[in-house]
């Protein structure tokens, strides 16, 4: 039916307005329709406040009997931070249940659907669930994977280059990508970097946004400051790294054939350390660790590399690169390093997903095709 386009496209909107915000929960919204006209609508806003359903459910009050609710993601049945969402819409007596997507959680997958069936409610699904997806790809990678969803930004100039030969880099991209940026860093739940980016540059790696509020966020919302990740294999990171004296949390992740850095602890970074192979920090492993500390997106923002390391093992879920309108030369230094490549064989296919225009710069989106 049209009508169950047009609401969820109503939903997937309000959804978006908790993309800074929900994190470690999926981004969720809900439209209430009874006689072809809106009657409530509510997303959520973030974890342990009330899911998409009940705040819908709260601005219909009686209206809500015998209405159909289109939402985003397939409602809750356990009781979480807060109560199941089927069972509040079982008893406002919803009729019609119009849902994107089935819900990745184990703890869901199917069977919100099956209880609202069995107390009556007809459950229609699948209806702009790609949207959906778009919309949640950590949640979703975690749920199924145990890992996070992984985007990797990278800023070149036309000719490929990131840094000239002596490290300087500053400013590849024009102000309006830099801001662009910031929104990637606010969707993402933690930022990685390697120890010798924190070396050259002592960056801040934080949500630095003028005015406090990005595009969607509502009134009143805080931006979140993201998990700041560092790879230090031998421990180098100097308890005055910047990022440590910042609002956030820092997190250095060293081998684990070293010891704890006890000035890094007191200055008020966490150290986790990990096996690796000679220097290198095992990325599967790091993927592992923050999984399981409930990390939906992870932004890598570094290096040739550690950005080469992560593509090269076959764990870039998203390429977001910014090319500059100039040219650095051949002594500049390159997008990624992959020693491995020797051959036109050993290619890595990428498929572009999107391609505009941010200011002056482009704004390339690809996803790495199997190998």
């Amino acid at each position: 039916m049209e009508a169950d386009y047009h609401f969820m496209s109503r939903a997937l909107n309000l959804a978006r307005q908790g993309l800074y915000t929900t994190h470690p929960n999926p981004r969720v919204g809900c439209v209430l329709v009874r006689s072809g006209e809106p009657v409530g609508e509510g997303y959520h806003r973030r974890a342990g406040e009330p899911h998409a359903e009940p705040n819908a459910l709260r601005m219909a009050g009686a209206k809500a009997r015998g209405a159909t609710a289109y939402v985003t993601l397939e409602p809750c049945c356990h009781q979480g931070r807060t109560p199941a969402c089927t069972d509040a819409l079982i008893a406002a007596g919803i009729s019609r249940v119009v849902a994107a997507m089935e819900d990745p959680n184990p703890r869901v997958a199917g069977a919100g659907f099956k209880q609202l069936r069995q107390a009556g409610v007809e459950v229609i699904q699948g209806v702009m669930e790609a949207q959906s997806v778009v919309l949640n790809p950590g949640f979703i990678k975690r749920m199924r994977s145990g890992r996070p969803y992984v985007r990797c930004k990278l800023a070149m100039s036309l000719d490929g280059r990131t840094a000239m030969r002596g490290g300087e880099s500053q400013w590849i991209t024009g102000s309006a990508a830099r801001l662009d940026v910031q929104r990637l860093r606010a969707r993402s739940d933690a930022i990685v970097t390697g120890i010798g980016t924190v070396l050259a540059d002592d960056p801040s790696m934080n949500v630095r946004i003028e005015g406090g509020l990005l595009a969607g966020m509502a009134q009143g919302d805080e931006v979140r400051q993201p998990l700041r990740v560092v790879l230090d294999p031998r421990q180098r990171m100097p308890a005055t790294a910047k990022m440590i004296q910042l609002k956030g949390s820092t997190l250095v992740v060293c081998l684990e054939s070293g010891s704890s850095q006890l000035s890094l602890e007191t200055a008020g970074a966490e150290v986790v350390l990990l096996r690796g192979e000679g220097d290198r920090i095992d990325l599967g492993l790091l993927l592992d660790e923050l999984g399981r500390r409930q990390i939906n997106e992870v932004l890598v923002e570094s290096g040739p590399t550690l950005a080469g390391g992560f593509l090269a093992a076959g764990l870039v879920d998203e390429l977001v690169i910014y090319a500059a309108p100039h040219i650095m030369g051949d002594d500049a230094q390159g997008l990624f390093r992959l020693p491995e490549l020797k051959r036109m064989r050993d290619r890595i296919g990428l498929n572009i997903t999107d391609l505009r225009m941010v200011g002056p710069d482009i704004r390339i989106t690809a996803v790495p095709l199997p190998g």
